[in-house]
């Protein structure tokens, strides 16, 4: 099987180079990466369970009814249900709306501190919220609202009376938590004040550090990838723009060679119209035959002449056809061609050999010259006889694709051991295959014109063919083929 060099875009666009592209990422990753709403609605279910557990089951983990009644624990878990609830829709924002989502989150937990007594869950909540910040905006924002998170839920924890409550009754300090404030000693005091801070301002700095950090890693790595995917394309779209003006310059040469091959048939026709006319009255039969080589040589080069129009049309080319795409061509000069390429000036199938003109073309001679260019070419089929009956131009288009394979190899492949050269052809077409069977050389390797295999392609684009192109065992293959109905010969 025939490898191509680069991937196929579709609809013969430059290739898009993606953060997907640039990411190695495991069949997981990428699925999330893919379908992000997936994993807001696992986050969204992590925060909602784990505020419920705590929340709503704190009495069952540290019995606070015995302390604080059950009606009021009952007030409790209703307050921490409310807000569990009110933070999950929040959460849900927090991709598109990260501070307003973290100033939420922050006024949600101050309402847990001055309600139930302690953030429950709610300081996860905070961390979410601000790694969405710091994924999202500038350090100094980022900063910014963790400051203003941790310093007002430290505000909160330590200016409502219930969290130092119900911090000594979850550190086991029963008794202690029943009592007021006045009432307790300077010892006891001061040991309910550092539960406080052991239970909120703890949980709520960590956390909240290891989000920022994490944050801003995640941010850092998305600015390196985005800058990397943006030089990326704008090479692809500096290779595209190449390869377009490479096609246009292709199109017009084809169409001056096709102008020839057209120029040739009509002064063909005047030749037969004259000779028709001088020989009607005293040879009938030789003037009948000459009409009709002149009837058939008018629709080869009218045949000829659409194909010029379509060459010269605008868009018309084999980017646009199926199975054309730009890209999907490799060779000489094209994307990911890594071949090496001989060092020092190479001659080119245009100018070290010569240019065939209308009802010259010689295969023979052309694979002679690059045996004298030190290839050792062998050939099968029709690749030195059996054209001379096709369609000038056709002719013409498989001169030039053997040439251009050829000068590939010449230049790709020095000190290959052989050339295969094979034409066939049969009443649905022409098949031209040129095979090497690979470099022997140590040779740099350097990219192409970027002209050979854009010629060639744009060739078989006249005629309706397709040319593939990629590695074959060690070497290189080129095979063309080009539609043709025996009946317009």
């Amino acid at each position: 099987m025939v490898e191509e060099r680069t991937n196929e875009p579709e609809d013969g666009q430059a290739p898009v180079f993606t953060e997907l592209s640039a990411r190695r990422l495991g069949p997981v990753r990428r699925f999330f990466v893919r379908r992000p709403a997936v994993m807001d609605v696992l986050v969204l279910l992590g925060f909602a369970a784990w505020a419920l557990l705590m929340g709503v089951g704190a009495d069952s983990m540290y019995v606070l009814h015995a302390y604080l009644g059950g009606e009021k624990v009952a007030a409790m878990q209703w307050a921490s249900f409310g807000l569990t609830l009110v933070g999950t829709v929040a959460l849900w924002w927090r991709r598109r709306s990260p501070l307003l989502v973290a100033a939420v989150m922050t006024v949600l937990g101050v309402a847990a501190l001055a309600t139930t007594g302690l953030a429950w869950g709610f300081d996860v909540g905070v961390t979410l919220a601000l790694y969405a910040v710091a994924t999202e905006r500038r350090p100094l924002v980022t900063w910014t609202a963790f400051a203003g998170a941790v310093a007002a839920l430290l505000v909160g924890a330590l200016a409502f009376p219930l969290p130092a409550r119900v911090g000594a009754i979850t550190l086991g300090l029963g008794a202690a938590g029943s009592v007021e404030a006045d009432t307790l000693s300077a010892r006891a005091t001061g040991f309910l004040q550092s539960a406080v801070w052991y239970q909120t301002a703890v949980p709520v700095l960590v956390l909240g550090l290891l989000a920022v950090a994490a944050g801003t890693s995640v941010r850092n790595r998305r600015l390196h990838v985005a800058a990397f995917v943006e030089a990326a394309n704008a090479l692809a779209r500096d290779q595209e723009q190449r390869t377009r003006l490479a096609q246009a310059g292709e199109r017009a040469r084809i169409a001056r060679e096709m102008h020839d091959v057209v120029a040739h048939s009509i002064s063909v026709m005047v030749a037969l119209g004259g000779g028709a006319s001088a020989a009607i009255d005293w040879a009938p039969d030789r003037a009948r035959t000459a009409l009709g080589e002149l009837v058939a040589t008018g629709r080869s080069a009218l045949g000829d002449m659409r194909r010029v129009l379509g060459v010269l049309h605008e868009g018309v080319g084999a980017d646009e056809r199926e199975g054309l795409g730009a890209g999907k061509v490799a060779g000489d000069g094209a994307v990911g061609d890594t071949r090496p390429a001989r060092p020092g000036p190479v001659p080119t199938g245009h100018d070290a050999l010569f240019d065939p003109q209308p009802g010259g073309i010689e295969l023979a001679a052309l694979v002679e010259r690059f045996r004298t260019a030190g290839i050792p070419v062998r050939t099968q089929g029709l690749a030195t006889d059996g054209l001379t009956d096709l369609d000038p131009s056709l002719q013409l288009a498989v001169y030039r694709i053997v040439q251009e394979a050829l000068t590939n190899a010449l230049r790709h492949a020095p000190g290959t051991p052989g050339v295969e050269v094979e034409i066939h052809r049969d009443a649905g077409g022409v098949e031209v295959v040129v095979m090497d069977g690979g470099t022997t050389l140590p040779v740099e390797a350097s990219p192409g014109s970027q002209r050979g295999l854009v010629g060639m392609r744009e060739r078989a684009a006249v005629f309706g063919g397709v040319v593939e192109a990629g590695r074959y065992g060690r070497g290189w293959r080129v095979r063309a083929l080009l539609p043709w109905d025996e009946g317009e010969r």
